[in-house]
């Protein structure tokens, strides 16, 4: 199972907690304001170095305390990793097995996860910056190389914009564009191969949740189907003017239809959170092939904005990963799951296993 167990001290409210999820459905339960989301959110935190709600650190240090601390056993490939987070106003600390040197993509490696929460509609509703990221994600964990091309790509384009501010001539510009435009070829690849992988399960998972045709165009994010050094030769001007790079797959996309209109502007908001959730389910799908071993889901509210027959449809997609969920919810009788999960009482920031 993925999260073996985990402590928290001084998290949001709570000040001290230990969390022992079961290997296959959990389920946190309790009034609003109680907590839940909280504990969902360090588990997160955990595995991403970052809060999925856009906390700062000081929002996430509880109030009186100069430190929040995350401790976490994760089983993989039949032995124990131990895994620590510690943030405050000094900074993040991680630790995975005693080595302080870790970074977030560690904690990534160490403890993969997806996330569906109240927001998730906006994978679908939201800026291409939400798809891109999560195209990133599965190219992390599936293409080998990815995230070192991806870095390289930040480093060139960061270079690149400064010289355009800097009023650098034509000679140093190209100089910025032959690298940009190899770690722009490499993480391209890495993107088209991995929806490769992804796009017949995403056309499954999806028409699975929505009962109607489901399809993706990835846009690479420069326009017309010459090299990406053509496109940068074409726009310098405007590039000069704005400072910025407008070509490059930094400005990617990926263009979801659902029944042959375009999704983000079309479907209501409790099919956005279905076409949402289908991806996500589908990104797990495709990471744990890879892997080859279970991922933590994390479902904070799955039945809001969702009728009965919708919830059904998604949580009987959840099922069929077999991965290791744990959701959250006011009332433990809420139908989630077709076996009783492993229930957990949160009360003013006191948690507690239900019987």
């Amino acid at each position: 199972m993925p999260l073996i167990q985990l402590s928290i001290t001084d998290f949001r409210c709570l000040a001290s907690a230990e969390f022992l999820p079961g290997p296959a459905n959990n389920l946190i339960f309790g009034a609003n304001a109680s907590g839940k989301t909280s504990l969902l959110e360090a588990i997160a935190y955990l595995g991403r170095g970052r809060s999925f709600r856009g906390a700062s650190t000081s929002g996430l240090i509880r109030h009186g305390s100069s430190a929040f601390v995350l401790v976490g056993k994760i089983g993989k490939g039949g032995r124990t990793r131990t895994v620590g987070v510690r943030n405050s106003r000094d900074g993040l600390e991680l630790q995975i097995d005693g080595d302080r040197g870790a970074g977030a993509a560690d904690l990534a490696e160490a403890l993969p996860l997806q996330l569906i929460d109240p927001d998730i509609h906006n994978l679908v509703a939201g800026g291409p910056d939400e798809r891109r990221r999560y195209l990133d994600w599965m190219a992390f964990h599936v293409e080998p190389g990815y995230l070192e091309a991806w870095r390289r790509l930040r480093r060139a384009l960061k270079q690149r914009n400064a010289a355009l501010r800097g009023g650098a001539g034509s000679k140093e510009l190209l100089g910025w564009d032959k690298e940009f435009c190899a770690a722009a070829s490499d993480v391209d690849r890495g993107r088209e191969r991995v929806l490769d992988t992804a796009i017949p399960v995403l056309k499954r998972t999806g028409a699975a949740l929505l009962g109607g045709s489901v399809d993706f165009e990835y846009r690479r994010g420069w326009s017309g189907e010459g090299e990406l050094r053509d496109a940068l030769a074409a726009g310098l001007e405007r590039d000069r003017l704005q400072g910025l790079t407008q070509h490059g797959p930094h400005r990617a996309d990926l263009r979801l239809v659902y029944d042959e209109r375009q999704a983000r502007k079309l479907v209501s908001r409790g099919q956005q959170k279905l076409l949402s959730c289908s991806m996500v389910l589908a990104a797990t799908e495709v990471v744990q092939v890879r892997l080859g071993r279970p991922l933590l889901l994390l479902l904070d509210d799955p039945a809001a904005e969702l009728d009965g027959a919708s919830l059904g449809r998604l949580m009987a997609a959840v099922a069929a990963l077999n991965c290791q969920v744990i959701a959250t919810a006011l009332d433990p009788d809420v139908p989630l799951f077709d076996e009783s999960p492993t229930l957990f009482h949160v009360e003013q920031g006191a948690l507690k296993a239900a019987p």
